[in-house]
């Protein structure tokens, strides 16, 4: 991970339509150099966020919505249950993402978290805070930590995307930063 920018910042907010909240660092930036994987605190605003990685690119998140829009969510949980190979792989990502969620941490913010109570979803939930591994809750969140780390949801999403960058003529990022 490296550290988020104040142009980074910037432009994950054009990005995102909004200010970002939580971010951490850059975890994955697209072939034009632009954030598309950032990594997000566990507690935001004073509560437990769930997202540790985090979509950004406008591009790839358009083309999983449409993926998202033809049924693969029902097509991978359908999977889930009939391949114990692969629920054994996402069990593991989901794990992996709970580790990194927790190293997050500091140790006072550990011991202040489980003080309160709100420690515990942050050490049993998965990616996007799922407490049922069985279960997809977005691709997004899934190709986030693909792109990031390892998932095995996520490759498949992105093993449908051929095209994973915009095209040289059209960077999304880029227009975004010119109409600013």
């Amino acid at each position: 991970m490296e550290p988020a920018t104040l142009d980074d910042l910037r432009i994950i907010e054009r990005q995102l339509g909004r200010p970002p909240r939580g971010v951490r660092g850059i975890a994955v930036r697209c072939e034009y150099g632009y954030p598309q994987v950032v990594v997000v605190h566990p507690i935001v605003e004073g509560k437990p966020f769930p997202t540790t990685y985090w979509l950004t690119c406008p591009y790839l998140a358009r083309k999983i919505d449409r993926i998202e829009a033809r049924g693969m969510i029902r097509e991978i949980e359908a999977r889930l249950r009939a391949d114990p190979d692969f629920a054994a792989r996402v069990e593991a990502a989901h794990r992996d993402y709970i580790n990194t969620r927790l190293q997050l941490l500091s140790p006072q913010a550990r011991t202040e978290l489980d003080r309160t109570g709100l420690l515990a979803p942050l050490e049993t939930r998965g990616i996007g805070g799922t407490a049922d591994f069985s279960r997809i809750k977005c691709l997004h969140m899934h190709v986030a930590h693909a792109l990031a780390a390892a998932n095995p949801v996520g490759a498949l999403v992105l093993a449908g995307i051929p095209d994973r960058a915009c095209p040289p003529d059209r960077i999304i990022c880029h227009e975004l930063e010119e109409s600013a």
